[in-house]
């Protein structure tokens, strides 16, 4: 009996599916129970709980709601004790908040709960695709499809993290077969269907806007099409105006299921709680073009105040990101970049299967146009996309591509299966390397790299962030400190401020991020440690900084790890002077001071930068500004200048952040003096 034949699943096929489905539970289960909570859990676990318990979006408008409210329902009964709310900015008050109210309470707890709950979206995802490449390409293709999945170390990495890339994939690909079955047998059922998966989509993340003018790419495909079927040719018109209207239909019943996961409210916050900063000055920032439809939308209250907010906070991140790819750090997104992490993070046996799909599709041999359609338009254009906002933080951005790309792999496969002997040889050894490659990662995925790369040890070489740490290895680090019964040492971790070494016994004193000068965390440096110094690979990349002078870290790079913890964290044993980071939390101190009116300590605490750090820029520039402030303005101009002359000699694509700030300092000091020049 052919495997294309039949639409209800036999009682093979059910026991097949489900060990599958186990196999991925498994994988999950053990490998997330050994990680700490990453980068932005805590802040999605506190915002979600907070939402169920007082109707606020507010706190964390950078992500819709969905995947938030899924993973927080189990802590419904377990009732956990929120922190305050301290009308900080509104990210200070997630981040913050997050750390406290995981922290406080039982956070193992709460990250296994939670995690599980996220987990649903995965194995729902997989079912999806499972039956959405049935359906296009038969059973035998949906079984490769699964297959794939089921061992995909990138699926695998985030698949049970409370992070909303896994969600978007599953309802993504959701939303187009629920599209390609309506336009492919059009019926009520069918139409309402597809609506509320685009609403899920919507729901899930800001980038899942991508699912209109995919759908509305696919509708002219359709239109196209059906030029090309001559029984249907007189029919062209009508036919192109009824799937327009039919996409209409559908978007509209999306945007209702968007509006109801905001419970049908135009306000972010409730009980007269304002948004800070509020919409219209955070909107602001962007650029022109940018901030008018946000503006506009806000203006007749199209969708909900919150979803508005996130779509400006997901453009201006964007501008701020720095990347690092191929050992290079950039202060801006790079158009290779995901082109890049797919070579990289993309098991070798994916990859071989990947060409022989594109190969299968030159020839002809797949012979199913609005399939391989359905297929690859969202593939193309989602990338295109992805390749110029500028977001490199994580292949976990592409994950959309992944399934999409699983569903076309397994059509083409099963055609070769059918070729002959040897193609199935070929295959079958394909998926058994692209399953053994990520078996040999476990349990840490998140750092996975293909062979040819080098593996899982060698990723922080090309990668960093969400690809190879994020954070997640303070369990492992507890137990690595414990077993030599260290005491002190020193820590530069990726994740300071948002999470809590001390609570898993971690007793390394702090040395400053990029994020706890953000969330304004003080920290007495020395000029010089002892170590163990501990290294978090994101940090040691030099991607929060910059390069060369920029980065207080930098000495690091040349030198050999004692160890290296979960492939994330690089232990360094020795005494090391670290002038730039002491200098930092001097400017730190200064800043704040200056901002209490102690321009006196401030002065104290500028001077001590400069004396640690003379070529730093930031130590010139908190000098000048603390001169400024006690209105000595020429000698804070000889700070200003001398600050402005060390930015001239840092790598020229750094400059572009550090120059304006100087300069405008510098201008705003000549625009102050009088006609004749004189103070």
């Amino acid at each position: 009996m052919s495997l294309h034949s039949g639409n209800r699943l036999n009682v093979y096929e059910v026991v097949a599916v489900c060990l599958l489905l186990i196999v991925i539970s498994v994988q999950l289960f053990f490998s997330v129970r050994r990680e700490s909570q990453t980068w932005d859990e805590a802040n999605h676990i506190y915002t979600g709980y907070r939402t169920w318990t007082h109707g606020d979006f507010g706190l964390n408008p950078e992500h819709p709601p969905l995947l938030k409210l899924l993973a927080t329902v189990p802590l419904l009964s377990s009732q956990p004790k929120p922190p305050e709310l301290e009308g900080r900015f509104f990210k200070e008050d997630a981040f913050l908040g997050g750390k406290e109210f995981l922290y406080r309470n039982d956070a193992d707890k709460i990250l296994a709960q939670t995690r599980i709950a996220a987990a649903t979206l995965t194995l729902l995802g997989a079912l999806v695709v499972f039956f959405g490449t049935r359906e296009m390409f038969g059973r035998g293709a949906a079984f490769i499809a699964l297959t794939l999945l089921a061992f995909d170390p990138n699926l695998l990495a985030h698949g049970a993290l409370i992070t909303t890339d896994v969600g978007l994939a599953c309802f993504m690909f959701l939303a187009v077969y629920a599209f390609y079955r309506f336009v492919k047998s059009p019926s009520a059922f069918r139409l309402i269907a597809a609506g509320l998966s685009v609403g899920l989509v919507l729901a899930v993340k800001h980038t899942g806007l991508l699912v209109l003018p995919i759908l509305f790419l696919l509708t002219v495909c359709e239109i196209v099409l059906n030029v090309f079927a001559p029984p249907q040719r007189e029919k062209f018109g009508r036919h192109a105006l009824k799937t327009l209207g039919s996409l209409a239909l559908i978007t509209l019943i999306g945007w209702m299921v968007l509006w109801s996961f905001y419970r049908f409210r135009y306000d972010a916050r409730p009980n007269g709680l304002q948004l800070n900063p509020p919409l219209a000055e955070y909107v602001q920032g962007l650029q022109p073009s940018e901030a008018w439809p946000i503006a506009t939308a806000a203006r007749f209250r199209l969708v909900p105040e919150s979803y508005l907010y996130g779509l400006a906070d997901v453009r201006l991140t964007a501008n701020y990101y720095t990347s690092y790819v191929l050992g290079k750090v950039y202060p801006h997104g790079v158009w290779f970049y995901f082109p890049v992490a797919f070579l990289v993070k993309t098991t070798v046996g994916v990859l071989a299967l990947f060409l022989l799909t594109l190969g299968v599709i030159a020839v002809r041999r797949l012979h199913r146009v609005r399939e391989i359609l359905f297929l690859v338009v969202p593939v193309i254009f989602y990338l295109l996309i992805a390749l110029t906002v500028g977001m490199n933080i994580g292949v976990r951005h592409i994950l959309v591509v992944y399934v999409f790309l699983y569903a076309l792999i397994g059509g083409a496969a099963w055609v070769l299966i059918e070729i002959s002997p040897k193609w199935t040889v070929a295959v079958v050894l394909l998926v058994v390397v692209h399953a053994a490659s990520s078996l040999l990662a476990y349990p840490n995925y998140i750092a996975y790299a293909n062979e040819l790369w080098g593996g899982p040890s060698q990723t922080h070489k090309y990668l960093t962030d969400s690809n190879s740490d994020w954070g997640q290895q303070l369990k492992s680090v507890s137990q690595y400190l414990e077993q030599r019964g260290v005491k002190e040492c020193w820590f530069v971790y990726f994740a300071a401020g948002v999470a809590e070494p001390s609570y898993y016994g971690i007793p390394c004193k702090p040395l400053p991020t990029i994020n706890t000068l953000w969330l304004n965390l003080p920290i007495d440096v020395p000029t010089s440690i002892d170590g163990p110094v501990l290294i978090s690979a994101s940090n040691l990349s030099g991607v929060e900084f910059g390069p060369g002078p920029l980065d207080p870290y930098g000495q690091f790079k040349s030198l050999k790890p004692t160890t290296v913890i979960d492939r994330g964290v690089f232990v360094f044993e020795g005494k090391f002077d670290l002038p730039l980071a002491a200098a930092i939390s001097k400017v730190q101190k200064a800043r704040n001071l200056v901002e209490a009116k102690q321009l006196d300590q401030a002065l104290q605490e500028a001077q001590a930068a400069v004396a640690l750090s003379p070529d730093s820029i930031q130590s010139q520039l908190a000098l000048g500004d603390v001169l400024l402030a006690m209105d000595q303005p020429e000698q804070a101009r000889a700070n200003y200048e001398k600050a402005l002359a060390l930015a001239k000699t840092i790598e020229p694509e750094f400059q572009t952040r550090s120059l304006p700030g100087i300069e405008g300092r510098l201008q705003a000091l000549a625009a102050r003096a009088p006609a004749g020049g004189q103070e």
